[in-house]
This record gives structure tokens, sequence and C-alpha cells, in this order.
């Protein structure tokens, strides 16, 4: 396993559309352990196929805790079939977007439709962080990072934070 350098803003890679997955083999299994390597590392609970620069509806996610042993899981080609009325409001962190936090509204819950690792077929019903997780990352493969639901104003501080942290870590 590897752990693959993430793609930040303003990166335009980050706003383009991911394309489906045709085949789930032992090579992409490989680049997704690639890929939950490199969000552990990083660390992260998500992290989306483009933010390590494939162009791939691929996700990776794990909302364990603290103490909690790892649970990760893998979608790939997710689909989301279903959103409740209700709104969780979090205070969302992207590793494309390092060191920045905001209060972001989405729906409660989730349907999300998708192949799991071995390529077969799941459907969940998702509440709480794991919801909001899926849907912050399922933005990513559509082109959308969190800060493009804030002010044009707030959105470009950001960038600007992240280009001075990206310059001050090199």
């Amino acid at each position: 396993m590897a752990i693959l350098p993430i793609v930040r803003v303003p990166d335009p890679l980050l706003k383009k559309i991911s394309k489906p997955v045709n085949k789930v083999d032992d090579k992409l299994r490989s680049f997704m352990d690639d890929m939950l390597e490199t969000m552990y590392d990083a660390p992260g609970i998500g992290l989306a196929a483009v933010q390590v620069g494939k162009l791939l509806r691929i996700l990776v996610i794990d909302t364990s805790r603290g103490e909690e042993d790892p649970n990760p899981n893998f979608y790939i080609n997710p689909e989301i079939t279903w959103t409740s009325k209700d709104i969780n409001i979090y205070n969302e962190g992207c590793l494309s977007v390092p060191e920045q936090y905001a209060d972001i509204e989405r729906p409660a819950e989730c349907k999300v439709k998708f192949l799991d690792y071995s390529g077969d077929l799941q459907e969940i019903h998702a509440t709480n962080l794991l919801a909001t997780c899926i849907q912050h990352e399922m933005d990513h493969l559509n082109g959308i990072v969190f800060i493009d639901y804030l002010s044009k104003l707030k959105r470009g501080m950001y960038v600007r934070k992240v280009k001075k942290y990206t310059m001050e870590e090199d």
C-alpha cells in the first residue's frame, strides 16, 4: 500500500466530474487500499478518488472514532436514491482544504446504492455523521468542494489560506 498525494484547492481537477468505474478487479481494490491508507494517514474520515488525482466514482469512508475499531467502507459508483427533509449542520473540513472548517447544512439521512469492495451491489440507509460524510464525498465526484456552499468572499479567503498553508508546508 502507498500514501498518495492529496489534491488541494484551487486545483482545477477538483471541479471535474468523475467517471463511473467499469470493472471491480484486484487493480482497483489495490487503488482503494491506497486511498484508505492515505485517508488514515492524513488523517480524515472520507476521501474521494478525485482527491488523489483519479477521476473515478470511488469513495472510502471510516467514521469510527477514538477507541473504536476501524470500520472502512468502500463505495464504487455511489448513487444517492433518497434524502430526508430533516437537516443536520456539521462543522465540515476536507483533506483538499486543509485546516479550514465551516458549518454546512445537509439532509440528516440518505439512502445510497453502490458497489462494495468485492463489486457486489449494496444499498444502505445512512444517518448522522455517515450521511453527512457520504454527501460531502459524493459532492467531490460531481466537482463540488464544501467551500462552494459558502459566499464567494469566504470561499476566496479559504483558498488563499490553503495556498499559504501549502507554501509553508513545502
